[in-house]
């Protein structure tokens, strides 16, 4: 009796890659973003990172060895994803102790009490993004000016393009950065979601290496694309076009970098173009008619509690059935 078979569950195919190296892969894919972060808002991006990083990474730690009684797992890298992903969505001039609120958020809230990693329904930095911009609303929608500066940002605040196109009631392009701005960084938002290009490099990375698949980025930036598209069409004096829909915001690092999250996010290719478009309508309809001007957050923290029924939707066909 002492040597009967055990037979684990599926899958039982390893790929070669462990959850450590694709983590830190995801790390070095974010870089680029952070360096281009430095450039335009200055040394506190650095402290915000390391804050967030770091607290992540502590609360993370303690939760494990006192609470759960497990052995620790932070040197997977996880909850390091954790902490850069949620210091990209916050602006440069967030007071400290906000921040670490928010890390707490993220690990105790939104990942260990459902088992750590792969157990965790929603994504976690999203889970504190949303809770800070529901518990500190003027502190998260204060956006310091994006100029090339060294040392700690200047006080001087500005609007972002969603906002501006949420106060107006007609479309006013002249008012926004030119789409060269929007590409390279030079706009207000939070820093780590400015610059267009420097994601995209990170996540042409992160599709080289297959640590993502083009289903949930490719239907999620489509989806956005064409609704935004439709409404341009039916009447351009009010809604944007959808190209600047797709540069605005945190569109590019949500689709690329927090959709694809292998545990929040379908594990069928059908199923990840369900869930993309589904990001995307639900992203437009809070744009144009939510009382917020962003709603790629919420759209996938939406679309992540739908997951399990995606799954259930689109499981694969049994072998030979």
């Amino acid at each position: 009796m002492d040597k009967l078979l055990n037979v684990s569950g599926s899958p039982h195919v390893h790929s070669g890659e462990s959850v450590k190296k694709i983590m830190w892969s995801v790390v070095l894919a974010l870089v680029p973003a952070f360096l281009v972060s430095i450039f335009y808002f200055g040394l506190p991006v650095i402290i915000l990172t390391l804050v967030s990083v770091g607290c992540c990474v502590l609360f993370e730690y303690l939760i494990q060895r006192f609470i759960m009684k497990v052995e620790p797992t932070v040197s997977d890298g996880s909850a390091v994803v954790t902490g850069m992903l949620l210091a990209f969505n916050v602006p440069a001039n967030l007071p400290i102790w906000m921040l670490v609120v928010g890390a707490l958020v993220a690990i105790g809230i939104a990942k260990m009490p459902f088992g750590g990693l792969g157990h965790n329904l929603f994504n976690p930095a999203l889970v504190a993004r949303v809770f800070m911009l529901i518990a500190f609303p003027v502190a998260m929608t204060t956006w310091p000016v994006a100029e090339p500066i060294w040392g700690f940002a200047d006080a001087v605040t500005g609007p972002t393009p969603l906002g501006l196109l949420k106060e107006g009631a007609t479309v006013d392009m002249s008012q926004m950065p030119t789409y060269t701005n929007m590409l390279v960084g030079q706009m207000g938002g939070s820093f780590g979601e400015v610059s267009a290009i420097a994601l995209l490099i990170g996540a042409a990375f992160l599709m080289w290496k297959r640590i993502i698949s083009w289903h949930i980025p490719v239907s999620f930036l489509l989806a956005v694309f064409v609704f935004a598209g439709i409404f341009w069409l039916i009447d351009p004096t009010h809604y944007a076009n959808p190209f600047f829909h797709l540069l605005t915001g945190g569109l590019i690092l949500g689709a690329f970098f927090m959709a694809t999250d292998m545990v929040t996010s379908p594990v069928s290719n059908r199923g990840m173009l369900v869930f993309g478009c589904g990001c995307g309508l639900l992203t437009i309809i809070i744009r144009l008619f939510g009382a917020y001007p962003e709603g790629v957050s919420f759209s996938i923290l939406i679309m992540n509690s739908l997951v399990p029924l995606i799954n259930k939707g689109f499981k694969p066909k049994t072998y030979a059935k």
